[in-house]
């Protein structure tokens, strides 16, 4: 069961700090599934450091940047069922890893190539959703449709802090309530949406205060605590699945990272919290645990680590493989009844790309 962090006198905890905190437990839990929860944070964490590298090389876009959130990543998916549907932000692009999408094809993603799409019917994740907020309402209409259809299914959606000051999530979560849809609102409380802060977002306690208004239970957990992220997200799931209705999980961390490869955050977050989150960060913290109940060697973490590295590497050479996309996709689909002009816009931007 889990303990509670004394610092956050409501925040779940599971994982301690091999010292003043003790370590807890998720009962249920194998010593195979530990380490199935360990090689998926690995891959997450590998995903995203070697995707600032690509980007600084100039191989990927513009990259939003998930450091320190692989916690709130893997311990959620591992409490669902394959036929439960994924609605990601982009700060969960590479989520899809977790259900079987190739790296190359979120990497491709990132480059702009279209065989950056999949099929979401094939791993049952929702394609990506840039604009804030706005796929909340898909979660909770796909939840409440597949409960009017009779089928055993959850959606999760999730989101930052700062989406709960969009129209958008507040009407979604609102339709969960009033429906009792089977869906999880995930929300990913870093505590700054780009450069502005929590206090800047709600005068409201906490974020999960806020499950009150849309009649739901909300959960306040350590968004680095991989366990504890994973049995609040399995609480979760089983009370959608027997027809009890949403809840709002509020998972709290500091982010530690830049907000993107464009943000220089020097300009508003403090330093020393900063350094503070990455010397606990959520991967080395459950290696830690899995390191103290005699789970995880030093030969299995590096095997681990390279299986990873070797992913994301065939999956960046497959994604620069793709020949280029033909341009006119971009006019495609654009209009029904297209007009005269476009023709002459399409020849000139051949024109400019030299083909």
């Amino acid at each position: 069961m889990s303990s509670v962090l004394p610092a956050e006198g409501d925040l779940r905890r599971i994982i301690g700090d091999g010292a003043a905190i003790p370590d807890g437990e998720v009962v249920g839990l194998s010593h195979d599934d530990l380490l199935g929860l360990y090689r998926n944070l690995v891959l997450l964490r590998t995903y995203d450091e070697r995707s600032v590298i690509y980007h600084r090389q100039g191989r990927i876009g513009t990259y939003a940047i998930f450091w320190n959130h692989e916690a709130m990543q893997a311990g959620s998916v591992f409490a669902l069922e394959d036929r439960d549907w994924i609605f990601p932000s982009y700060r969960e692009s590479a989520i899809g890893l977790l259900r079987g999408i190739p790296a190359a094809t979120i990497l491709s993603w990132w480059r702009g190539h279209p065989t950056g799409w999949w099929n979401p019917e094939e791993h049952n994740v929702a394609s990506i959703c840039v604009p804030i907020g706005t796929h909340v309402p898909h979660a909770v209409g796909y939840a409440w449709g597949a409960r009017l259809k009779g089928e055993d299914r959850v959606a999760i959606a999730y989101f930052g802090d700062g989406a709960t000051s969009e129209g958008a999530v507040h009407e979604g979560a609102t339709f969960a309530g009033v429906m009792r849809a089977p869906a999880i609102l995930f929300c990913n409380n870093n505590q700054w949406a780009i450069s502005t802060p929590l206090s800047e977002q709600t005068a409201a306690p906490t974020l999960a205060d806020k499950a009150i208004g849309y009649g739901m239970p909300g959960v306040r957990v350590d968004g680095g605590d991989v366990l504890a992220v994973y049995e609040a997200t399995r609480d979760a799931v089983a009370r959608a699945r027997a027809g009890d209705g949403p809840t709002f999980i509020e998972a709290v961390s500091y982010r530690a990272a830049p907000h993107a490869t464009a943000d220089d955050p020097s300009i508003y977050i403090d330093p020393e919290r900063v350094e503070e989150e990455r010397e606990n960060e959520c991967v080395g913290r459950f290696e830690r645990y899995l390191r103290r109940i005699g789970v995880l060697s030093d030969e299995g973490a590096e095997a681990v680590r390279a299986e990873a590295l070797e992913l994301m590497r065939a999956g960046i050479t497959t994604a620069e493989a793709e020949p280029a996309a033909d341009p006119a996709l971009i006019f495609e689909h654009a209009y029904a009844d297209p007009p005269a002009s476009q023709a002459h816009d399409l020849a000139e931007l051949r024109r400019l790309l030299g083909g």
